[in-house]
């Protein structure tokens, strides 16, 4: 493929990257020193280390997982395809099952192809573009297109394994925090489950730019597969840390309910992605949430469903243009927010 139609299949804001040439574009893989995460191996899941795993990083790389090695490599192999289609062919596709967006990690955000009003700039968007896959529509839709179609069946194949991946983690984590049967049924409940695709755009100032600036997921669990390209970091004793890719594992962080949930026993963890001037980047995330009218209840947070979070969030980004998330939702904050208007 050729520079040009490399940059055809970028979303046009994207495009002006003269000082990217054809040349640039396979200097070799990235080295990566071995990294501190912590591994669980699923096939021996201990309890007594995962809980101390959840509460001290919030972050683990997940072998064993039963995962097929061919499906991953098949997955990433059609991804590449399906994102070197020209810009507009992709915003032409259908938005079931498989919703196309760019500029943003959430399709809620601005930034995305259905986004109305102003045009973003590019300091105000992230350099990636992807695809919103919701796992309880994937069987019911079809494909003509050979290739869509052959992508849409290998991610519903992965989907079915991330839910029974994600089931299995919870359920032992739901042991530990001793939920009641009825809490861990709507706590993790599976119909939420997403899968998004996402490909990081070469970029020619990567320290200006982020794929994904500094977050935490609002999800229960988050499961990402990444290329061997490299770029995601993990917030770890006040560094940032390189989180090596490795083809045969996964990377599963906890999202800001299952701290809500654990009473802030578990860590829903900070990390970002970084972009590359030479390289694209291919990872694949897994995330899912509670059943939308669980009330979660602790003694850290006044009552709240994740419906509710979700409106405090889209209100925030709209008026102070970032994510609050779980300190409005803290007794002390509420506590605080009432004497402010008193």
């Amino acid at each position: 493929m050729t520079g040009s139609d490399i940059f055809a299949s970028y979303p046009p804001l994207f495009r002006p990257m003269e000082k990217l040439s054809e040349s640039d574009s396979d200097p070799g893989p990235d080295s990566f020193d071995s990294d501190s995460l912590p591994v669980i191996d699923l096939e021996s899941l201990n309890p007594g280390y995962l809980t101390q795993v959840c509460r001290e990083w919030g972050m683990f790389r997940l072998t064993k997982h039963g995962v097929p090695t061919e499906l991953l490599t098949e997955l990433h192999d059609h991804a590449n395809k399906v994102f070197s289609e020209s810009f507009e062919s992709k915003q032409r596709l259908p938005t079931t099952p498989m919703l196309y967006f760019w500029g943003s990690p959430a399709i809620t955000m601005s930034g995305n192809a259905k986004q109305t009003g102003p045009s973003p700039s590019a300091h105000q968007v992230n350099w990636l573009e992807g695809f919103n896959v919701p796992l309880a529509k994937i069987s019911h839709f079809h494909y003509q297109d050979p290739l869509l179609e052959s992508f849409r069946s290998l991610l519903e194949e992965y989907g079915a394994h991330q839910t029974r991946v994600a089931k299995a983690i919870f359920n032992t984590m739901a042991g530990e925090l001793n939920f009641p049967p009825e809490k861990s049924a709507s706590y993790l409940w599976l119909p939420t489950g997403i899968l998004r695709v996402y490909r990081y755009l070469r970029c020619p100032v990567p320290e200006q730019r982020w794929g994904v600036s500094e977050h935490t997921d609002s999800s229960v669990l988050s499961i990402i597969h990444q290329d061997q390209v490299g770029g995601l970091q993990v917030f770890k004793n006040n560094q940032w840390l390189d989180v090596k890719p490795i083809h045969d594992s996964l990377i599963v962080n906890l999202g800001d309910m299952m701290q809500a949930m654990s009473n802030d026993e578990y860590v829903s963890v900070r990390h970002r992605v970084k972009v590359k001037k030479e390289k694209e980047r291919i990872s694949m995330g897994y995330f899912v949430f509670p059943a939308e009218d669980a009330v979660i209840e602790s003694s850290k947070y006044k009552p709240f469903t994740y419906t509710d979070f979700q409106e405090e969030k889209e209100l925030d980004l709209k008026t102070v243009g970032m994510k609050i998330g779980l300190p409005r939702f803290r007794k002390e904050q509420s506590a605080s927010h009432h004497h402010r208007l008193l």
